[in-house]
């Protein structure tokens, strides 16, 4: 951390989360299950024990707003080799998919919760790229859904930092933006970079990004082939259209925000100490 925060967890560095389903041979210590809402959140320690030795080894999240996972305390974990070398990393392909574009919306007609953990992480990046001087966002899908965000986080004026979305697939804007949107790798987390380039880019979701980049025709193409090349229907429902615009998780905001080295600088320290308060 880098800034003051509220709280600090008292957990284990390093721990390692996977799904209650995924989980063997482990059993609830009734005395650490308690919880917020008539669940467990792990409030009082680690609350599952390894059957075998009844050690406590893990804790269970289950509770209203959380999500259901299990957290393996790392003392309790024992890394052993698959017996196969390991694999190079794929490559950036797989966001050239469009099974890997995540809709901003949901079907119920809210905005999508990756959606808005994204766009927090990224506005604490945009935010120390820029040093929360203005920007500009290029036309089309970053600017219509990222642009309310943006104009909350950031102030307005002149002199604004030139913002451009680039990646695997599609041609880096020139001259370049100031600051790039680029995808996070789907398996490392690393951010991609143009060749030769160490200028400021801003991390995104890889599915977010791949959606801002290539959102693709949303509208059916006619069943019978009745209807020239290229024309669509105009008598389908209107997509679902949230009736606010979309908002970044705040604490997703505040979390990466302090766990910037950069937010030390004066300049950006009294932004946090603001948005605090």
């Amino acid at each position: 951390m880098y800034a003051p925060v509220r709280s600090v967890s008292f957990g284990a560095r390093n721990r390692i989360v996977i799904a209650p389903g995924d989980s063997r041979s482990l059993a609830l210590i009734p005395e650490k299950c308690e919880g917020y809402c008539q669940g467990v959140d792990g409030r009082a320690g680690p609350n599952l024990a390894c059957e075998g030795c009844g050690r406590a080894v893990a804790t269970r999240m289950d509770d209203c707003g959380l999500w259901q996972t299990v957290w393996l305390d790392p003392g309790a974990v024992v890394r052993r080799p698959p017996g196969l070398p390991a694999g190079p990393p794929p490559d950036w392909d797989e966001l050239e998919r469009a099974e890997h574009r995540v809709p901003p919306v949901e079907p119920d007609g809210s905005w999508s919760r990756r959606w808005e953990a994204a766009v927090g992480v990224a506005l604490a990046h945009l935010v120390v790229a820029t040093e929360d001087r203005p920007v500009t966002l290029p036309a089309g899908p970053v600017a219509e859904l990222l642009g309310p965000a943006v104009g909350r986080y950031l102030p307005s004026g002149p002199d604004a930092r030139t913002v451009g979305l680039a990646g695997p697939g599609i041609r880096t804007p020139r001259p370049r933006p100031d600051v790039l949107l680029v995808p996070c790798h789907p398996l490392t987390g690393g951010p991609w970079r143009p060749p030769g380039d160490d200028a400021a880019v801003v991390p995104l979701d890889s599915g977010v990004w791949a959606y801002l980049a290539r959102p693709g025709e949303t509208s059916p193409m006619p069943a019978t082939g009745v209807l020239p090349d290229g024309v669509l229907r105009d008598d389908y429902p209107l997509p679902p259209c949230p009736r606010r615009p979309l908002a970044p998780h705040h604490r997703a905001f505040v979390c990466t925000l302090v766990g910037l080295p950069a937010i030390r600088a004066p300049r950006l320290r009294r932004y946090h100490d603001a948005c605090r308060t």
